[in-house]
């Protein structure tokens, strides 16, 4: 029996190792993954870009900016002057956060009083806020406590409060669900496009298929269409399951999101069909579809910031579309921008969808005979 099993063994090695498909299978996958996850997968946060507004012209104030300076965490992109400065800055994400030193602190600190010390902070990406919190928090407890140590009897100086936009109680699931619909509408439609050639061919319906009055570009619609209406469908019910189960707040408008979820959708069916149109089984089209979902999700800061990935990975988000996406859907849903906000989003995806549609055309073309 013993001797049986171990041919048996060695059959199925001899089997895994002789096909170079199901080598690559086994080397490749793990190899990518580990390193995108090993480079992008990162909760440290470097370099978050802050505005100062500082209204204490004493020394009180300058010290505490200057702890802010020195912290690899933060990087001060600018010093501003008045407080409608703010709003622009962070409604564009050109900064996560705005530190403000009231008026006076430096002399009220000298009278053994608190000053307030406020930060306006980016709630549209919770995870990112509350590491970047906790930095500040950090920072002005051992400042407080290094000047309660020079100066004995005086109060803390610094009475630090925080004001979150777009996410007052910086709320995960908020930030969380939103990006769901991104994610599960890739999943779904990129199942759907990439096993539709493999499964006709695995059936031997595909040679069927081929003799009809079709054309290659016709059959290529045919596919893709489905795919369109399942994903779409897919993130409409996740939306109505996001506002009326989980009350997320949906401030913009339909209208916005939907034009923006159609191009989204049909540059992952582009993939999708690539896909398809190197497979000739239904296990090689779900392996492809696993090695792309994975590093997409990754990749898209779905979970982790971009901006604290390595510079050549933030250079390979670009030509992931969930990346777009997602900014887009979080927007609608939290601060209700509208669609002459994303054109720098819908245009990069757009390329996508076009590239990725054109490739799997002539994929397709040269494929089927």
């Amino acid at each position: 029996m013993v001797t049986r099993v171990l041919a048996l063994i060695v059959k199925e090695f001899l089997a895994l190792f002789r096909d170079r498909n199901s080598r690559m299978a086994v080397v490749v996958p793990p190899i990518v993954q580990l390193l995108v996850f090993g480079y992008a997968a990162t909760f440290d946060l470097e370099n978050v870009r802050l505005v100062v507004l500082n209204e204490d012209r004493g020394s009180l104030g300058r010290e505490l900016v200057s702890r802010f300076e020195r912290s690899v965490g933060f990087d001060v992109i600018g010093f501003l002057q008045t407080e409608d400065e703010i709003k622009p800055l962070i409604d564009s994400t050109r900064a996560l956060m705005a530190l403000r030193i009231g008026e006076e602190c430096s002399a009220r600190a000298g009278r053994g009083e608190s000053c307030p010390v406020q930060v306006i902070i980016d709630g549209r990406n919770s995870n990112t806020a509350m590491l970047a919190l906790n930095y500040v928090r950090t920072i002005v407890t051992d400042f407080n406590q290094e000047w309660a140590e020079r100066v004995i009897g005086t109060s803390l100086p610094a009475q630090l409060t925080i004001r979150a936009w777009f996410n007052p109680n910086l709320e995960s699931q908020w930030f969380i669900v939103p990006g769901i619909i991104a994610l599960l509408a890739m999943i779904v439609t990129l199942v759907v496009t990439a096993l539709s050639v493999a499964r006709e061919r695995e059936a031997g319906t595909f040679d069927q298929l081929l003799v009809t009055p079709l054309r290659p570009v016709e059959i290529l619609i045919g596919k893709a269409v489905p795919g369109l209406i399942v994903g779409v469908g897919e993130a409409s019910l996740i939306i109505l399951v996001a506002v009326f189960w989980f009350r997320i707040p949906l401030v913009g408008s339909l209208a916005t999101l939907y034009p923006a979820l159609v191009i989204y959708v049909l540059s992952i069916i582009g993939v999708g069909l690539m896909i398809s149109s190197f497979s000739a089984t239904l296990q090689q089209a779900l392996l492809g579809s696993f090695l792309f979902i994975v590093p997409a999700v990754i990749l898209s800061g779905f979970a982790t910031p971009i901006a604290n990935m390595p510079v050549f990975m933030q250079k390979l988000t670009y030509l992931d579309p969930m990346r777009y996406f997602l900014t887009i859907v979080r927007r609608v849903f939290l601060e209700g921008a509208g669609l002459e906000y994303f054109w720098a989003d819908i245009w990069p995806m757009s390329v996508i969808a076009v590239v990725t549609l054109a490739t799997a055309t002539w994929l397709f073309r040269h494929r089927m005979y």
